[in-house]
C-alpha cells in the first residue's frame, strides 16, 4: 500500500496511533508527516482529543445500583417472566401442561 496523500494519511491516523499498522505502513506515514504541516497539525489535534477523551468523565454518569434496587429489578424480571408463562432457557414456552 503506497499512503502519500494527505486523505489516506487520516484515514489511517487512529490505527496509526493505536499501532495496529504495519512497520512498512507506519514509515510511509512517519516519511509524509516529517514534510506536511497539516498532517501534523491534525495529528497533534487527534492525540489531544484523545487524551481528553481518556481523562473526562461525565460527572451525571450514575454510579452502582444499590443493592435493594437490584434485588427490586431482578424480583419485577422474574415477576413479567412468570407472567408472560413458563419458558425454558431458550425463551420457548413449556407445552408440557
Amino acid at each position: 500500500m503506497r499512503v502519500s496523500e494527505c486523505k489516506d494519511i487520516f484515514a489511517l491516523l487512529s490505527q496509526y496511533l493505536d499501532h495496529e499498522l504495519s512497520e512498512d505502513i507506519c514509515r510511509e506515514i512517519d516519511a509524509h508527516i516529517a514534510g506536511c504541516p497539516p498532517c501534523v497539525e491534525f495529528l497533534e489535534s487527534l492525540k489531544k482529543s484523545i487524551e481528553l477523551c481518556r481523562r473526562w468523565k461525565s460527572e451525571d454518569e450514575p454510579g452502582p445500583l444499590p443493592e435493594p434496587a437490584r434485588r427490586q429489578l431482578y424480583e419485577a424480571y422474574q415477576r413479567a417472566l412468570a407472567a408472560r408463562g413458563k419458558q425454558d432457557a431458550r425463551g420457548r414456552r413449556d407445552r408440557s401442561h
